[in-house]
């Protein structure tokens, strides 16, 4: 149990949500700061602020660390697409970051699919969809339903559960982990590795260290040893990646895969329990699993801020003047909220799926697919396990974690009958 302060934030960063108008420190025409709690706790209310700047806005992503923001959807579409203006290589941004930044882990240079351009961002994708397109989809959902089912025979007899922290956060990694055959004994770490990563805490830069350590491991055995797991693939691929390029690849799958996945199902699962509309949907309601996913990847996307791009010259984009080398960063959540579909009625209808929760353009997420089946598949199992599952505490008193890449809760404390083992 976590202590509060009279502001409502919790010693740990985290901040509870608000309705009260809580609004982001830094003045309407300097950068907004995307870190800290009053970010965590009303994102919506920054992003409102951030669009009186236009289409991009000036933010701040740690302590000293500016870039800026793409705001609108059409420009963020602008962005994601326009290869010729923009590249995913970081190098050219202006040193002003430390090596110790907590935002290395997430924007420092590596050789991934995530950091470059042209026929070496071909390359080193192609190694990774054709891993995924390995993963046939009735064996993952059988493997995803057999991990939900050992996960929840742990709290079922409990009556209560954190959901996040004993479901969202777990279940993914067993799987990703059975992917790449990591150690059983390395699952907690790298979950928490993960998440200071993305939170970009002071233990993020040892935090990527220490995945990097344990993957680095990993490869040089299946080097030797192969096994039927994407890690032995990934080397045996014809692109022929070297050792520290397989390690890259598969730290950066990791770490795009666990988080979203986890925060996902945590967002989804919030509004099932929160939301008039889905009343019932537990005992078999007329709104899915799947809706419910499709409305949080709408209006709490997982990431909610990234897509890193560097443009190549200087450039006027959408009314703003930008240096060659600067950082900017696109936010689904923002642009989201310009396009969304109404929530009135029944729900979400076929083809309103234009979001940009899994970005757009030639970097768009090679692991959609797989992600949304893990989501939908670990909620229909713990919704028809525990059917009267409720909220233990008031949405209101929910903590957000803190961090200006993700939209995640901290907890999601639920009771329910127990359920004898």
């Amino acid at each position: 149990m976590t202590s509060t302060d009279t502001t409502g934030t919790d010693t740990t960063g985290a901040t509870r949500t608000t309705d009260s108008g809580t609004t982001a420190t830094g003045a309407d025409d300097g950068p907004i700061a995307l870190h800290g709690p009053e970010f965590a706790a009303a994102p919506k209310l920054v992003y409102d602020r951030l669009r009186r700047h236009g289409p991009v806005a000036p933010v701040e992503l740690a302590p000293g660390v500016e870039a800026l923001l793409v705001t609108d959807y059409q420009a963020a579409l602008d962005l994601l697409r326009d290869t010729d203006t923009f590249s995913k290589d970081p190098r050219a941004w202006p040193e002003t970051v430390p090596p110790d930044s907590p935002l290395q882990p997430m924007l420092g240079f590596r050789p991934t699919a995530f950091f470059t351009d042209g026929a070496e961002h071909a390359r080193y994708r192609q190694v990774i969809t054709d891993g995924l397109a390995l993963l046939e989809p009735h064996l993952l959902q059988r493997r995803i339903a057999e991990v939900a089912h050992q996960l929840i025979d742990a709290f079922a007899a409990t009556g209560s559960a954190d959901l996040i922290a004993q479901y969202a956060r777990r279940l993914p990694a067993f799987v990703f982990n059975t992917w790449y055959g990591v150690p059983e004994e390395h699952s907690a770490r790298l979950v928490a590795g993960i998440a200071d990563m993305v939170e970009s805490t002071e233990q993020s830069v040892v935090a990527y260290t220490d995945l990097v350590a344990v993957v680095t491991e990993m490869v040089a055995e299946r080097r030797t040893r192969p096994q039927r797991d994407l890690t032995s693939w990934f080397l045996t691929h014809p692109a022929r990646l070297d050792d520290d390029e397989v390690v890259r690849q598969i730290t950066l799958t990791m770490i795009a895969g666990h988080e979203p996945t986890a925060n996902l199902i945590g967002n989804a699962l919030l509004r099932l329990l929160t939301d008039a509309r889905y009343a019932g949907s537990l005992f078999g309601g007329a709104m899915t699993a799947h809706q419910a996913i499709d409305e949080a990847l709408w209006h709490e996307p997982p990431m909610a801020n990234l897509s890193a791009h560097y443009p190549r010259y200087d450039v006027t984009f959408h009314g703003r003047e930008i240096p060659a080398g600067s950082l900017v960063l696109v936010s689904y959540a923002a642009a989201n909220s310009q396009a969304a579909p109404s929530t009135d009625g029944p729900g979400l209808g076929s083809g309103q799926s234009a979001h940009l929760a899994w970005s757009a353009g030639p970097h768009a997420c090679p692991a959609r697919d797989p992600a949304l089946l893990i989501a939908i598949t670990a909620i229909e199992q713990l919704t028809s396990r525990l059917s009267d599952l409720e909220l233990a505490t008031p949405a209101g008193n929910l903590l957000w974690r803190p961090g200006p890449f993700h939209r995640a809760l901290v907890h999601l404390p639920v009771r329910f009958q127990p359920v004898p083992g």
